[in-house]
């Protein structure tokens, strides 16, 4: 290969400097460049020092070119500059799983209380509403009355979840905005090895990068939910749910921090898995297909329990193609719950719910006993 020189002057200085382009090797090397000026010092060359890339970067461009989260898992490979693994750190994830999910049954049996309280005002309130609705002339076409109409049509399983759908919608459009891509990374992706260990645990199981897994998890979701409202109430089912997400996510950190492989995961399917083993549980004998092949059924039973076998050999064969510990924590939190946890959480609210009372009904205008 010739060697290339070149002469520049600068007029208003009159310096001269001779540039000598040396090379090292010509094949598969990038080319290195000596400065000599006639001074005679020579300038030390400019060391390429690595740029330092932090975790949610590395995470969020693999997101970007995979595309897979808890369903599959986003990162093919462990995260290069995570900190070494500890359970140390696990402490206060597990501390935030047992506050959140006391929290969660205890606004649950607080909401019941008042749903109960005021279903007998409700009652002569629409009452009064449809006698109105008689006197008022109709207008045709009248596009909040089909609202009505198309709400009042559904279960009350699927009213429950419709709020569930619309917030993973909303996240699913947050992750196509550019500039929300780092708080995105930071807060909607639950990652052993990231600085946040505990807002993530909820944050992502409400959130999908993918659209056909936000899809699939919604119609899941949808079609159990009214079996599942329908045996667990609405407040029981929104507290499973809620805690079905994060224990199912520290499941996860648990086996993430054991095998070494630390990347981050995201999506509702270990809170699906926890509402779809509470039904198999309750209603083995059910019939369940596939919607691509309506011919084929199988028990709820059966199901459940290649689900379990399917996810717990991916655990131990170490299978990347969905988070299986979120799954299998999900579903045995789900078996846990309707053989064991109904008796000793849900059954022995009534404690919680007696100090509410009290402290609703005493007030200004009330005696000792809450009576006016």
């Amino acid at each position: 290969m010739a060697w290339r020189s070149s002469v520049w002057s600068c007029r208003g200085f009159g310096v001269r400097s001779n540039v000598n382009f040396l090379t090292s090797k010509l094949r598969g090397h990038r080319f290195t460049f000596y400065t000599e000026q006639r001074c005679g010092f020579k300038k030390a060359p400019k060391k390429n020092e690595p740029r330092k890339v932090e975790p949610e970067e590395v995470g969020r461009r693999e997101m970007e070119s995979a595309g897979r989260s808890k369903g599959p898992s986003p990162l093919a490979e462990p995260v290069p500059t995570a900190p070494p693994r500890s359970f140390g750190r696990l402490l206060k994830p597990l501390v935030f799983t047992v506050a959140f999910t006391g929290c969660s049954f205890g606004t649950a049996a607080i909401w019941q209380y008042e749903s109960l309280k005021s279903r007998v005002q409700s009652y002569f309130d629409e009452e009064r509403a449809d006698w109105l609705e008689k006197l008022r002339p109709q207008k045709e076409g009248d596009i909040r009355k089909q609202v009505n109409r198309w709400w009042n049509s559904l279960s009350e399983g699927q009213r429950t979840v419709t709020g569930i759908i619309a917030a993973n919608v909303l996240v699913f459009c947050l992750w196509r905005v550019p500039s929300m891509q780092r708080t995105m990374m930071r807060y909607f992706t639950s990652n052993p090895a990231a600085k946040d260990l505990c807002f993530p645990m909820i944050f992502s199981t409400f959130s999908h990068y993918s659209l056909f897994h936000m899809a699939a998890n919604m119609y899941v979701l949808w079609s159990f939910s009214s079996s599942a409202v329908s045996l667990l109430g609405r407040e029981q089912f929104m507290a499973v749910y809620l805690s079905a997400g994060v224990i199912s996510t520290f499941a996860s950190y648990i086996c993430k921090t054991a095998s070494g492989r630390l990347g981050p995961s995201l999506g509702a399917s270990g809170a699906i898995m926890t509402i779809l083993a509470a039904v198999c549980m309750k209603m083995p004998e059910a019939k369940l297909a596939v919607i691509f092949l309506p011919m084929f059924t199988f028990t709820a039973g059966s199901a459940l329990k290649a689900i379990v076998a399917m996810d717990a050999a991916g655990l131990v064969l170490g299978w990347r193609l969905f988070d299986h510990a979120a799954h299998l924590g999900g579903a045995l939190f789900g078996i846990w719950y309707i053989t064991h946890g109904h008796e000793m959480i849900w059954k022995n609210r009534e404690p919680l719910v007696k100090i509410w009372h009290d402290m609703r009904t005493k007030g200004p205008g009330t005696g000792g006993n809450g009576a006016p």
